[in-house]
């Protein structure tokens, strides 16, 4: 479980930052190849890919002892996921990425950092208050928010709850349990998508090189949770969830590199914003 109070050890910034940086390449790669498949196959078949790799993680990793109670943890951070994938895909599905994508993650924040401070007894740093102080501007600014959109607002806050959980359980686990919390959730993830990947069953059939990548895309997922999961097992929840959730700042870094779009000004403000709270949570 994350420490609540104490010196944090100084690993669990970086193991954060680096959760972000996987989930900025998979929310990049994801994106585009929603472009070309059906949202409903790269969510299922990312889960898919994302137990594969967990279960791969969890028995390479050792335990030292596994709880029944520390995989429900995980199951339940696994509800968490798969409720806030199909909510963000479903609400970027209407066209309302502008609000969703903002929303889900400025509230997811807030939520985790709230439950952090108010129920686990986490004590930030005033540095590091004033790194998530800033975060929230920052991560709303970088994802585009402009405040319109009509329905995309009940995905967004949806999809927002799912993250606070995903986050919040999994942080819950004993260190002892190795991995299996983050593979019980992917079971968990995929059980929770299942509905909806058989009313789209007749859109799951995709080439084998697009079911490859989706696979791909999810394993990153996991890859990010694992990180995470090592980052809160290391430091306050608060400071590791803020840091992790920094990822959509890379996709509109990769967007400018490698498909030359435009950064408004916004985007700009917000970059610079989530690169002064990196320093502050990380220095905190």
């Amino acid at each position: 479980m994350a420490p609540s109070g104490g010196t944090p050890d100084r690993m669990g910034p970086l193991l954060a930052l680096a959760s972000a940086v996987c989930y900025g390449i998979v929310d990049f790669a994801g994106g585009l190849l929603s472009r070309r498949t059906h949202f409903a196959a790269v969510t299922f078949l990312g889960q898919i890919g994302g137990l594969l790799l967990a279960l791969a993680a969890a028995l390479l990793l050792p335990a030292d002892g596994v709880r029944s109670a520390d995989l429900l943890w995980g199951a339940l951070s696994g509800v968490g996921s798969g409720t806030a994938m199909h909510c963000l895909n479903r609400g970027l599905s209407r066209g309302a990425m502008s609000v969703v994508v903002p929303v889900s993650a400025v509230t997811g924040v807030a939520l985790s950092v709230l439950c952090g401070v108010l129920l686990l007894g986490d004590r930030p740093t005033p540095l590091a208050w004033v790194g998530i102080a800033v975060t929230v501007p920052a991560l709303w600014l970088v994802a585009g928010g402009d405040g319109d959109g009509g329905g995309g607002v009940a995905d967004g806050l949806l999809a927002s709850a799912g993250v606070a959980v995903q986050y919040i359980a999994l942080a819950q686990a004993d260190a002892t349990s190795g991995l299996w919390p983050v593979a019980a959730g992917r079971v968990a993830a995929v059980l929770v998508l299942l509905p909806g990947a058989v009313r789209h069953a007749g859109r799951l059939r995709i080439p084998p090189g697009r079911c490859a990548e989706a696979l791909l895309v999810g394993a990153g997922a996991a890859l990010g949770l694992v990180l995470y999961l090592l980052a809160a097992q290391r430091q306050l929840l608060a400071v590791a969830v803020v840091l992790a959730s920094l990822y959509p700042a890379l996709p509109v870094v990769l967007g400018l590199a490698l498909l030359h779009e435009k950064v408004t000004r916004r985007q700009t403000a917000g970059l610079l914003g989530a690169a002064v709270a990196t320093v502050l949570l990380t220095l905190g």
